[in-house]
């Protein structure tokens, strides 16, 4: 069942990243901390309904068992929410996510594992191919910047402000998911319920403070009826990551690589709803990452 989660962690999170997107003002220098609210409501929202729904006890002490994992969760995610401000999903979302890459290499250089064939060649096909999107969209706008000839966007200008964040979530998310798969599978440090439970009251903590800084700090104003996009973006990333613990406890090396791979959703979905430009070559590399996946579900058939 590992592979079923996993992907449907990847299709939520792509959902996710299209409206982070969308939610993303990059006029409004509080656009991130009002993500961080509107995700750690929704978290806290689902957390006690997944309690009273399964009749699961929490012990508050997992939130303090599991705060290595959360804190760097968190502060990746709130990062990556800094730089959809400046730089375009497309380019984000494709670098942020080769943090399954550092995961996996993480993963073989500390603990041991037997993969077969099928199973490298798979993750090798899907790590490659989420940079060389990457790298492709890069090249495109480098190209368009120099020419003159199309205007881009002031929140789509590259520079090193905006791809230093999606650099900083790569590696801070990288070391997250290790230390996870640490606490759910390699270790079994604590039970999956706890786990999901734990980082969503943690978030639902995190955004009660980001709320006391906006309203009371900044004396800026909060309209959670004004916050529909966001909103969505929190839905699909709480849906993912119900998903996402239960992948991450049964075969962790390979589901991060695998759940990398919603950056190839997320740009779909940006090119089907943001009008972003998505050539040949990189319709080539999205066919070639969704055979890496289907080489990973027969693997977990075999």
């Amino acid at each position: 069942m590992w592979f079923v989660f996993a992907l449907l962690t990847a299709f939520a999170w792509g959902g996710a990243d299209l409206f982070y997107k969308k939610g993303s003002d990059s006029n409004d220098r509080f656009s991130h901390i009002k993500i961080v609210i509107m995700v750690g409501l929704v978290m806290g929202i689902h957390a006690i309904s997944y309690m009273l729904i399964q009749g699961i006890s929490f012990d508050p002490a997992d939130m303090f068992r599991y705060l290595p994992v959360s804190t760097l969760y968190i502060l990746s995610m709130t990062i990556g929410y800094v730089g959809l401000r400046y730089i375009e999903l497309s380019i984000a979302s494709p670098v942020q996510n080769s943090s399954g890459a550092v995961t996996t290499i993480l993963l073989f250089l500390f603990f041991t594992h037997n993969l077969n064939a099928v199973e490298i060649l798979g993750i090798t096909i899907i790590t490659a191919g989420v940079v060389a999107i990457a790298v492709l969209e890069r090249r495109a706008e480098h190209e368009a910047l120099q020419s003159g000839s199309t205007k881009i966007d002031k929140k789509y200008q590259i520079g090193f402000m905006a791809i230093i964040f999606p650099i900083l979530y790569c590696i801070i998310d990288g070391l997250g998911t290790f230390a996870d798969a640490i606490y759910l599978d390699e270790m079994d440090l604590i039970s999956e319920d706890a786990a999901l439970l734990a980082y969503e009251f943690t978030f639902f903590v995190c955004a009660v403070l980001a709320f006391t800084y906006l309203r009371f700090i900044k004396k800026q104003s909060f309209n959670l009826f004004k916050e529909r996009v966001k909103g969505y973006a929190a839905i699909f990333e709480t849906i993912g990551q119900f998903f996402y613990v239960f992948a991450m406890s049964s075969n962790a090396i390979i589901a991060a690589p695998l759940i990398a791979s919603y950056s190839i959703f997320s740009v779909i979905l940006s090119r089907i709803f943001l009008k972003e430009r998505l050539s040949k070559k990189q319709y080539a590399i999205i066919m070639i990452v969704i055979a890496g996946i289907a080489l990973l579900g027969i693997a977990d058939e075999l």
